[in-house]
């Protein structure tokens, strides 16, 4: 951990450096390989699909493998430890319950002459990437699915790399759980290419979701246009504002707990304590230790594990505001007092009871977050990412009579005069 002191050249480095963090997660390399990924998968479908799940998963995928049949859902389903399919379903029904709050309904507004209003559809097909590589995450299956299920959807479609052809039995198991229509065998930015323009094997979709690596990623800001996407996500990251009264091995425990996601991870800490500071950084090199991820870990802390000392907790709330965090854990006396001060941030753990890694499975709000500091106009994924708004309009003669006059003005001021005729002709008898 790198502590850094407030007023110090360093300090003011380390932040600036941190706002462009959204633009480490792609290069122009990763770009053009899944710029031709892409193109592949349009030209030659399932051929080029195969090809690379081929290359990438060490697998030999086929047309009839492709997609997981339910005997082999049900085959999967038998191997999973019943304790952890219990969890799910505990988790899986707080994730309902929380999300099911979310749901809009369609609504009118009647006036003299005229009824407007909005319709509210789900989206018909949606895609979900679930991570299958460096690790198996059966809680990003139920995060994703749930509330497409709730908005509506009728058909979701999960990809999950197969590396070896092994999938994790319990991602499958929570996929079933979350009412999950169809489960593909493949990963990468082949798989986003595949939902997004279709293959023999694989419907395209009209939205694709989820998390993945820094080639899923760049692959969805490259088909948004040809399909909707929730948001193009970075490494994962966690901002703790702690002050002397916050347990050093807790604030470890919990920044450890995102940098093992990845060696690209921000475990970032902003404290009013420089003694808070060095006792963190002393449990991080103590609990390392013991951790099966050891080595991703390591490498995270050293790249990108900050310790921030400030004056006053109004400065860790700048710090914050100005970060945009995925995840932030407020860890104060009084924790309360300053949750409404933050704007920026994709969710907010408070109290020590609270720590993220409850949020990232049975808390029951959503784990999918914006990344990178795009919390400043980004929401977590919700039911609201699965509809569509449409908007309607029907007047009778005497409304229309009523904004004829204004909307003619308008429409010649900005010189599109066959609009203004358009109201016109409907005026002469």
């Amino acid at each position: 951990m790198k502590i850094l002191v407030a007023g110090s050249l360093a300090f003011d480095k380390a932040l600036t450096a941190l706002d462009g963090r959204m633009g480490e997660s792609s290069s122009g390399a990763t770009a053009q390989v899944v710029s031709k990924i892409i193109a592949d998968v349009r030209k030659r479908g399932d051929k080029a699909l195969f090809a690379y799940t081929r290359k990438f998963d060490k697998i030999t995928p086929s047309a009839k493998n492709i997609r997981l049949s339910d005997s082999e859902i049900g085959d999967m389903e038998r191997h999973c430890h019943p304790k952890v399919v219990h969890a799910l379903k505990t988790s899986a029904a707080r994730i309902r319950r929380f999300h099911m709050r979310q749901v809009e309904r369609s609504w009118s507004l009647n006036e003299p002459g005229a009824t407007l209003g909005q319709i509210i559809r789900p989206i018909e097909a949606v895609g979900i990437y679930v991570p299958g590589g460096k690790a198996s995450y059966p809680s990003s299956a139920l995060m994703n699915a749930i509330p497409a299920r709730i908005a509506g959807v009728k058909r979701i479609v999960m990809v999950s790399p197969a590396p070896g052809g092994l999938l994790n039995p319990h991602t499958i198991a929570a996929a079933r759980i979350a009412g999950v229509d169809e489960i593909f065998r493949v990963g990468g930015a082949q798989a986003i290419a595949a939902l997004a323009y279709g293959t023999s094997s694989i419907t395209p979709v009209d939205k694709i979701v989820g998390p993945g690596n820094a080639y899923v990623a760049e692959a969805k800001r490259q088909v948004f246009g040809k399909v909707a996407i929730d948001m193009v996500a970075g490494p994962s990251e966690i901002l703790i504002i702690a002050d002397d009264a916050a347990r050093p091995d807790v604030v470890a425990a919990d920044l450890l707990s995102q940098a093992e996601h990845d060696e690209k991870a921000y475990p970032i800490l902003v404290t009013t304590s420089a003694a808070l500071a060095s006792s963190v950084a002393g449990e991080l090199k103590r609990q390392t230790k013991k951790l099966d991820r050891k080595d991703i870990v390591e490498a995270c802390l050293k790249r990108n594990c900050f310790a921030f000392v400030v004056e006053n907790i109004d400065g860790a709330v700048q710090i914050a505001n100005r970060f945009g965090p995925e995840h932030l854990e407020i860890l104060i006396k009084k924790p309360g007092a300053i949750v409404k001060k933050i704007e920026n941030a994709g969710a907010i753990f408070v109290g020590p009871w609270t720590p993220e890694a409850l949020g990232d499975y049975s808390a029951g709000p959503n784990h999918v977050l914006p990344t990178g500091g795009t919390a400043r106009f980004y929401s977590p994924l919700g039911v609201y990412d699965f509809i569509k708004r449409t908007s309607y309009l029907n007047f009778t003669k005497a409304g229309f009579q009523k904004l004829a006059g204004g909307v003619m003005a308008v429409a010649r001021e900005e010189g599109l005069d066959a609009h203004a005729r358009a109201v016109e002709i409907r005026l002469k008898k």
